[in-house]
C-alpha cells in the first residue's frame, strides 16, 4: 500500500488562510507525504466528499492538567476536533508539588478552577508519579495520551514549592525569587512551553484566600519571565488583574523578547464598547514589533453554579467570609439579613461591569424543592412573587441545602461586540476551559461552533479564516512549531468535518468522573475522522481506538514533539 491512510475528495482547508481547493491527503508514518494529488491505495481509505479537510484543531487555553493523568483520552476535546491543547494556563497546574503540598494543590484546583476535589483526589490517588516539572512530564510520557499536549509551568506552583502555605500571604524573598526562576528555567530546558501567571480578583484560592501568584510583586514576574528570554524560547501566559495589564504585560515582552497571550477580552468586561482601545493599543504593540496578544472567545461566557462554591462573586468583599467557611458557615451566612443586603449592593446594575445585576440574566436551572422552575427566568419568578432575585436565589439555595443550580450569562453575550474581537487581526482565539470548572461550564466545544455558528449561520468569518484561528495562529503564538498547517512532512494531524452540520449538541449533565463527580458534556455534530500523529482516532463520532491501548498523542516538549 501508498500510504497507511488516504483522505480522498476532500476540500483542503490548510491553515494557512489561503482558498480552499479540492484534493486528497496521503499519510504514512505519521506524516502527510501527499498533498493535493495522492495516487495509489492505502489501507484505511476515508472518502471526504463533501467535506473539509483541515489541520488538527489547536487549543491553547485547558486546565487538563490534572485530569490527563487519569483520562488519557482527554475527552471532550478530541470530539471536538482538537489534536492539539496547551494546559498549565493561569498559572495553575500540579507540578512541581511536594508530597505534603498535594492535599493543598488540589484544594486549590477545586476552589479556582471548579473542579471537584474528590475528583481528584480518587484519580490522582497519594502516591503521584512524579514531584518536579521535568518528572510530570515523563509521566504524562510514560502513560500515552491520545492527543498533543504542549504544559505552562505554572507560578502557583512553583510558589507553593518554594514558599510553602505562604505563598498566599506575602511577597518572596530575592532568594526564594532566585530558586523559583531556577525551577523555570529547568522546566524550560525539559519541554514547557512556557511560564503561566494570574493577578484575577476572581482566582480565590483554598479557604478563601488569593490563589499564591496574586501575592507576587510585579518584580517577581518579570524575574520568572526573564527565564524565558535567557532561554530564548516559551510563550509568557498571563491572566490579567490589578497592576498586570496591557502595559506591564507589554514591558515584559519588552523585556524577555518572549511572545505574550494574556486572558481574556471578552465582551462586556470592562462596559461596553471597552474592548476597543485595548485593540487599539494592542494594534500599536504589535506595530513595534511587540507580541502582546489578547485571547478571545467564540461562545458566551455561561456559568452554571450552586451557593454552594459562589465562584462568580467571590471577587466581591461581602463574600469574602464565604469562601473561608464550610458549609455550615454558608448557609448562616446566606439567611443573614445585612449579608443579602451587601450582596444586593454589590450586584446593583448601575455598576456595568462583571457580574453586576447579574440575576437579569440569569436562570433557575433545578430548585429540587420546586421542579417546575426548572429553565426559567429568575428576574421572572422574583416578579411574580414580589421578591427581589437575590433574595429568591438565595432562598431557593437555602431551600436545598445549597443544591438548586443557577446558569447565568456572564460576559460576551453580545454578538455584535464579540464579531469584532473574533475579526480583529491582533487576538487569538482562546479561553475554552477544557478540564476546569466541569460542573460550571462547557466550552471545550469552542472549535464546532465557530464552524458551525460564525461560519455557517452568521457568515461573520470566512471558512478559511476561521480554520486559520482554530489552526495556525494559536500554533504560531505558542510555538507550536509543526502543528497547525497541512503540509508535505507535516505531522498527519487531520480533521474531517462536514461545513453544512458542524456544530455542537447542547450541554448535558454526565457522572463520569472520578468518584462519581459530575460534569457538562458537548457532544459533536459533523466531525468525521480526527487523525493524531498519523493514527485515525475518532471516526463516525465515535473512538476509533482503545482507550486502554496505545494512543498517538505526543508530548510537544518545547513546542515540538521529541525524535
Amino acid at each position: 500500500m501508498e500510504y497507511e491512510i488516504k483522505i480522498a475528495n476532500g476540500l483542503l482547508v490548510d491553515g494557512s488562510g489561503a482558498p480552499a481547493r479540492r484534493g486528497d491527503v496521503g499519510i504514512r508514518g505519521g506524516r502527510i507525504v501527499a498533498l493535493g494529488d495522492a495516487p495509489g491505495d492505502a489501507a484505511t481509505l476515508l472518502d471526504a466528499a463533501g467535506c473539509v479537510v483541515a489541520p488538527g484543531f489547536v487549543d491553547i487555553h485547558t486546565h487538563y492538567d490534572a485530569q490527563i493523568l487519569w483520562d488519557r483520552m482527554l475527552s471532550i476535546s478530541p470530539w471536538h476536533g482538537v489534536t492539539t491543547v496547551v494546559m498549565g494556563n493561569c498559572g495553575f497546574g500540579i507540578a512541581p508539588t511536594r508530597p505534603e503540598h498535594r492535599e493543598l494543590v488540589c484544594h486549590t484546583l477545586a476552589k479556582v478552577e471548579g473542579m471537584s476535589f474528590e475528583a481528584l483526589e480518587a484519580g490522582l490517588g497519594h502516591d503521584w508519579p512524579f514531584e518536579s516539572f521535568p518528572q510530570y512530564l515523563d509521566a504524562i510520557e510514560r502513560a500515552g495520551v491520545a492527543i498533543n499536549v504542549g504544559a505552562l509551568v505554572g507560578h502557583t506552583p512553583l510558589r507553593l514549592y518554594v514558599m510553602g502555605e505562604e505563598a498566599s500571604e506575602r511577597e518572596a524573598t530575592p532568594e526564594e525569587v532566585a530558586a523559583m526562576r531556577a525551577l523555570v528555567r529547568e522546566a524550560i530546558e525539559a519541554g514547557a512551553v512556557g511560564f503561566a501567571t494570574s493577578k484575577a480578583v476572581t482566582h480565590v484560592g483554598h479557604r478563601g484566600r488569593p490563589v499564591p501568584s496574586r501575592a507576587a510583586a510585579l518584580q517577581e514576574i518579570q524575574a520568572l519571565a526573564g527565564a524565558l528570554g535567557e532561554a530564548g524560547r516559551g510563550v509568557i501566559q498571563a491572566t490579567f488583574g490589578p497592576g498586570l495589564f496591557v502595559e506591564e504585560l507589554a514591558a515584559l515582552a519588552r523585556a524577555t523578547g518572549r511572545p505574550v497571550s494574556w486572558t481574556a477580552l471578552l465582551a462586556g468586561m470592562l462596559g461596553p464598547g471597552a474592548h476597543r482601545p485595548v485593540l487599539a493599543r494592542t494594534a500599536e504593540l504589535a506595530r513595534e514589533g511587540l507580541a502582546v496578544v489578547p485571547q478571545v472567545a467564540c461562545r458566551p461566557l455561561n456559568f452554571e453554579f450552586q451557593f454552594e462554591e459562589p465562584f462568580l462573586f467571590e471577587s466581591m468583599g461581602c463574600f469574602k467570609p464565604v469562601s473561608a467557611t464550610d458549609h455550615a458557615g454558608r448557609l448562616r451566612i446566606y439567611a443573614d439579613p445585612r449579608f443579602r443586603e451587601a450582596f444586593k449592593a454589590a450586584s446593583d446594575p448601575a455598576r456595568a461591569r462583571g457580574v453586576a445585576g447579574w440575576w437579569q440574566r440569569s436562570t433557575i436551572v433545578e430548585a429540587p424543592q420546586e421542579p417546575a422552575l426548572a429553565e426559567r427566568s429568575l428576574q421572572a419568578v422574583a416578579g411574580e412573587r414580589g421578591v427581589h432575585p437575590v433574595d429568591l436565589a438565595l432562598d431557593l439555595g437555602l431551600g436545598s441545602d445549597l443544591r438548586a443550580r443557577f446558569r447565568i450569562s456572564v460576559l460576551n453575550f453580545d454578538e455584535t461586540e464579540v464579531a469584532e474581537l473574533l475579526r480583529d487581526p491582533h487576538t487569538i482565539l482562546g479561553l475554552s476551559d477544557a478540564g476546569a470548572h466541569a460542573s460550571q461550564l462547557c466550552d471545550a466545544c469552542f472549535s464546532t461552533h465557530l464552524l458551525g455558528h460564525w461560519v455557517r449561520e452568521l457568515g461573520v468569518l470566512r471558512l478559511e479564516q476561521a480554520v486559520r484561528m482554530l489552526t495556525s495562529e494559536p500554533a504560531r503564538v505558542f510555538g507550536l512549531c509543526d502543528r497547525g498547517r497541512l503540509g508535505l512532512g507535516a505531522p498527519a494531524d487531520v480533521v474531517v468535518f462536514d461545513p453544512a452540520t458542524v456544530g455542537p449538541t447542547p450541554l448535558s449533565r454526565v457522572r463520569d468522573l472520578p468518584a462519581g463527580a459530575d460534569r457538562l458534556v458537548a457532544r459533536a455534530h459533523g466531525i468525521e475522522a480526527v487523525v493524531v500523529n498519523g493514527t485515525l482516532l475518532r471516526r463516525d463520532g465515535k473512538d476509533a481506538l482503545d482507550p486502554g491501548g496505545p494512543l498517538p498523542g505526543r508530548v510537544l516538549r518545547g513546542g515540538v514533539a521529541p525524535g
